[in-house]
């Protein structure tokens, strides 16, 4: 299960021929109990890894941390930062990291001959600002590492981004492309697309109800089932210091279907407490009868 998963995450989608698929993973809780439909949020620190135009409504300087309990022993942690600079800009800064764990290196004759690991990192400084009343645009640069072994490749990403915002009727809606870029070093002799992703996302908090609705179109720029790779989400503000998240994820949930049923795969939960200046965010996603992630958070502003 492990040498798949490593597969899975390292070398990617085999018919994809793409790498770097790490950057696909939702590292918030808040997001990840959205099921990634974060296109269009403007005030959380981590859109900046779903669309760089939503941190120029942010406020202050917002900061996040991370981590995400994977199966077995891989582990992820995000940071996320945002400040802004009067006459300039917005800027922002995101880190992803995961670390696969250790591995028992062998030859052709089954003899051990010691122990590797496996690993990658992504580094994220992006930009945003107002091109027109209640329109943002931002632009995300960022540089990438992955390494299995003695053997390790770079690649250098971007992400564009639109937002516009309805504030009248509480409204959002958000455009981004995501992970536009190339492979600089490869790990061997073929070079591997970066993991390409063009979403659209639209929000709504509803006027007599402090509940917010969240839903995105992912990868549309793949042509088979484009319209079916979507991502829905729910928030519910129970008081000041009390939030109740859900999502539905449904490519997810076709492809984690085993047989005939696919359990609760695809779905996710979460809970989100505000303890003085700091949100506290927990997340649970179900894989279905593989298992399920954990995520947790810790977001404040400065």
């Amino acid at each position: 299960m492990k040498k798949i998963l490593i597969l899975i995450f390292i070398s990617g989608a085999i018919y994809a021929q793409n790498t770097f698929e790490f950057l696909r993973l939702d590292n918030s809780p808040r997001a990840a109990a959205l099921a990634g439909s974060f296109v269009s949020n403007n005030d959380d620190p981590n859109v900046i890894f779903y669309n760089p135009a939503g941190i120029a409504q942010l406020k202050n300087r917002p900061a996040s941390f991370s981590f995400l309990k994977h199966l077995l022993d891989i582990n992820s942690v995000s940071l996320a930062y945002s400040h802004f600079f009067e006459g300039i800009g917005r800027f922002g800064a995101g880190v992803q990291y995961i670390n696969y764990g250790s591995f028992t290196e062998a030859n052709e004759f089954g003899e051990k001959l010691g122990e590797f690991g496996a690993g990658e990192f992504a580094l994220t400084i992006g930009y945003s600002n107002e091109l027109g009343d209640n329109f943002y645009y931002g632009i995300n640069t960022k540089f990438i590492y992955s390494s299995i072994a003695d053997r390790y490749s770079t690649g250098i990403g971007f992400d564009f981004g639109l937002q516009y915002s309805i504030p009248s009727s509480k409204w959002n809606f958000g455009l981004s492309i995501l992970n536009a870029g190339t492979q600089i070093k490869y790990f061997y002799s073929t070079k591997e697309e970066l993991p390409l992703d063009i979403r659209i996302g639209v929000s709504k908090t509803l006027e007599h109800l402090p509940f917010t609705f969240y839903f995105s179109l992912n990868k549309l720029n793949e042509k088979e089932d484009r319209f079916k790779q979507f991502t829905v989400g729910g928030e519910l503000k129970l008081s000041k210091v009390l939030r109740l998240r859900f999502g539905y994820d449904n490519e997810k949930r076709k492809e984690l279907k085993i047989g005939t049923t696919a359990g609760i795969a695809g779905f996710s939960i979460g809970v989100g407490f505000v303890v003085k200046d700091y949100n506290i965010d927990y997340a649970y996603s179900s894989m279905g009868s593989i298992g399920g992630l954990h995520r947790i958070g810790v977001t404040t502003s400065f």
